[in-house]
């Protein structure tokens, strides 16, 4: 198994050339919130905006929009119609779909903080964007027993469960030895034709290269990103990866490997940069979105 190491990243960061607009870095799309999980969204889509993405839009329940687009002036907000429990409804589709046609986002993260949100298999069977699928992408995923048959596997997409969302779509349990977790990642992979970054102490992360699955272990990171809203970072880390990746070399699963591998590095090391500050105890996830300019410049320097 191969190591993510601060190597790694020299190799395969994105580069930002000096005559670059923000065209250039690519279109995030975020679809993400509800009225009781507020902050996924807007920690994912500040994240993706720190990870150097050129734009972020971020899709959420009307409800949710004029506070959330104060806080993150930097995002282009997508309110929705939402169900009287506050999370998105099925009747968004017909707006997200001419949205998605008229801004042409680059690809999309799906699912933070949308709890049972009705639009979550309509938007997934019907996107035409490559496709970071957390949190409660993946719990409506798991809740289907053939989702993997009906995943389009020429999608480019990554994954990115904790272990309770990997056993769950793997109709498993949660193992905690190395071999086992090495074993799921391979088998998500398997499945979904993409990568898979199965989170936790040493995340890994797994693709298909010449037709086997081939798994990296992350090397930074540690406890203090053991707290809500860490997961939710990372997805829009490393969407905003992909999109300036994918924008210079394609969106495929070379550029989708590449992504996932710096941004499970760079969020390892803003954790464990703010845990410098703010002990292991004291780091909540805002603070390791505040760290990603400082784990960059660990890197550059």
């Amino acid at each position: 198994m191969k190591q993510i190491t601060r190597e790694t990243l020299s190799s395969f960061l994105p580069k930002r050339p000096r005559e670059a607009n923000k065209g250039s870095f690519g279109r995030v799309l975020v679809l993400a919130g509800s009225r009781t999980m507020c902050g996924a969204g807007f920690l994912c889509a500040k994240s993706a905006l720190l990870s150097g993405a050129g734009l972020v839009f971020w899709a959420l329940p009307a409800s949710m929009q004029p506070a959330f687009a104060a806080a993150l002036p930097e995002a282009i907000t997508l309110p929705l119609p939402e169900t009287p429990e506050g999370e998105i409804s099925r009747g968004a589709l017909d707006l997200l779909m001419d949205f998605c046609a008229l801004r042409k986002p680059s690809l999309a993260v799906v699912g933070p903080g949308m709890g049972a949100s009705p639009l979550l298999g309509e938007f997934l069977a019907q996107c035409p964007l490559p496709v970071i699928a957390d949190a409660d992408a993946l719990n409506f995923l798991a809740r289907r027993e053939d989702w993997a048959k009906r995943w389009p596997k020429n999608r480019p997409s990554i994954f990115t469960p904790h272990p309770g969302e990997m056993a769950r779509l793997l109709k498993t349990e949660i193992t905690p030895d190395e071999a086992g977790r090495r074993q799921q990642a391979e088998a998500l992979c398997r499945l979904t034709g993409g990568v898979s970054v199965l989170k936790g102490s040493g995340t890994l992360v797994c693709a298909e290269t010449d037709g086997a699955p081939e798994t990296w272990q992350n090397t930074t990171g540690g406890p203090a990103l053991a707290k809500a809203g860490s997961g939710d970072v990372l997805s829009g880390v490393i969407a905003g990866l992909w999109a300036q990746l994918g924008t210079a070399e394609g969106f495929d699963a070379a550029s989708a490997l590449k992504a996932a591998l710096c941004g499970v590095y760079l969020h390892g090391l803003a954790g464990d940069l703010a845990a410098l500050k703010r002990t292991d105890y004291g780091v909540l996830a805002g603070d390791t979105a505040a760290y990603i300019p400082q784990a960059f410049l660990e890197i550059l320097e």
